[in-house]
């Protein structure tokens, strides 16, 4: 009974750092959606150092920037994901189980919005202060009552808040540094179905499971449901360094830390057979509790180029690695006693490739556009539909607009192309024996971003 709780509750920390089908669009669990001027380029941004965003691709991009400025922006998605279903069974009866009932779940996608606000101050000629507010990860998939996927999804919510004050320093006129704390909150509430029926018939004798209806596997009239809820927050740092080679060209290096998020809150069931109360196993496994469980985000390392070629025209480009494959297993503690669940995740080291240009054809307008490659670290083995993470391909295009001299609005629009995604959850393997095999594939999943930024100088 434990895999049923290790169903909800691993998604708590799963969510944190992964998803595709809403908030979530790098690789993995990442947000890279932290500023307009940035999608514009498809994030190319590492030696950018355009406006006050750049406290978050690289903090010493602050020595770049005199006075103070600030940048507030917002980025509407709108995602679309469609699952298939292809041969989803329950575990029993043996040898092979019945065919899941429910439809695909309809479109698991939505219109999500994340918001970014940075603030930098040059003290001096040399030093600069800055902080910046956004949500680096984020997720909500809805589908279906009653979809064949039901006991490994329901409703996942996940949204993050990131502080990040940071301070660059301008070494010399070639060499700057900078760095920053990150306090991250997350918060996270996920749901499935539970296939009571499936488990009296493991459990109990069959005759007994009849009695109370629970005599056919995958009943979703019989069927309950779980709900999490938890919360923390997670600290780290970042790192940056900017070299400009000649006036005309600088090089950018990034680095961001692991983050420790240790996720605290508890399970709710709701249905629970009236017959399990008097059988002292399933009672239990199937109380509400507190639980908890760990997991440390991984660390991604950027090398960026900027370069003005001309006063007009400016190419950049950048690559990111991030650290996947620390991530092998969750595991989940409950404060009941039970023994602990732990699911085997075994993500793979990603990178992630962007180049852009821009150019002004006036003094108020600069246009950009941009293209990048996003690697999956999610192997087709532990896909789920909480996490149908696939390759992706980005075309962007972008737009600022100087609107006095001290103030500006940035625009920007995307199309991720993402690969189609497929789900092969046998229920042979522990943690789905009480949720069956599903099988199934997302196919042609995409995401559009829409969104504006307001600078200002002073």
């Amino acid at each position: 009974m434990n895999h049923t709780r290790r169903a909800v509750i691993s998604v708590t920390v799963c969510i944190a750092s992964a998803g595709w089908i809403s908030n979530a669009h790098a690789a993995g669990f990442q947000l890279f959606e932290q500023s307009v001027s940035g999608l514009g380029t498809s994030f190319a941004s590492t030696a950018a150092a355009e406006d006050a965003s750049t406290l978050w691709w690289n903090p010493a991009g602050m020595s770049h920037l005199s006075g103070t400025n600030f940048s507030i922006g917002g980025q509407v998605i709108k995602l679309s994901g469609k699952f298939d279903n292809q041969g989803s069974r329950t575990l029993l009866p043996p040898p092979s189980g019945l065919p899941l009932s429910g439809g695909n779940g309809g479109d698991a996608g939505g219109v999500a919005v994340i918001p970014n606000l940075y603030v930098t101050h040059a003290l001096t000629d040399s030093l600069s202060l800055g902080v910046g507010v956004n949500s680096p990860f984020g997720l909500t998939t809805e589908y279906d009552n009653g979809w064949v996927g039901r006991y490994h999804a329901l409703k996942t919510e996940l949204a993050t808040i990131n502080i990040n004050p940071s301070i660059g320093w301008k070494i010399n006129d070639s060499f700057s540094i900078g760095g920053g704390l990150n306090l991250q909150y997350a918060k996270a509430k996920l749901s499935s179905a539970v296939d009571f029926s499936t488990i009296c018939l493991a459990k109990v004798p069959a005759g007994t499971c009849a009695a109370s209806g629970l005599a056919t596997p995958g009943n979703a009239a019989r069927d309950g449901k779980a709900t999490v809820d938890g919360d923390n927050w997670g600290y780290g740092f970042n790192l940056g360094a900017m070299w400009q080679i000649v006036p005309s060209t600088r090089i950018g290096i990034a680095y961001r830390s692991s983050v420790s998020q240790d996720l605290e809150g508890d399970i709710k069931y709701e249905n629970v057979p009236a017959l399990f109360a008097a059988i002292p196993a399933l009672k239990a496994a199937f109380s509400n509790t507190d639980a908890k469980a760990s997991v440390d985000l991984p660390e991604s390392v950027s090398l960026g180029l900027n370069s003005q070629i001309d006063e007009r025209w400016a190419v950049m480009a950048d690559v990111t690695w991030t650290h996947w494959s620390r991530f092998k297993e969750l595991r989940v503690k409950f404060n009941s006693g039970a023994p602990d669940s732990v699911t085997t995740e075994n993500w793979d080291d990603s990178f992630r490739v962007a180049i852009g240009g821009s150019y002004k054809p006036a003094d108020a307008w600069t246009l950009r556009a941009g293209l990048a490659y996003d690697q999956t670290p999610v192997p087709d083995d532990f896909r789920t539909p909480r996490i149908p993470d696939n390759d992706r391909t980005w075309l962007s295009f972008g737009a600022n607009w100087k609107i006095t001299q001290n103030a500006s609005l940035d625009f920007g629009y995307a199309h991720i192309f993402v690969k189609s995604a497929s789900v092969n959850l046998p229920a042979s393997r522990a943690e789905n024996n009480t949720r069956g095999t599903l099988k199934g594939e997302y196919g042609k999943p995409s995401v559009d971003i829409l969104s504006i930024q307001y600078n200002q100088h002073f």
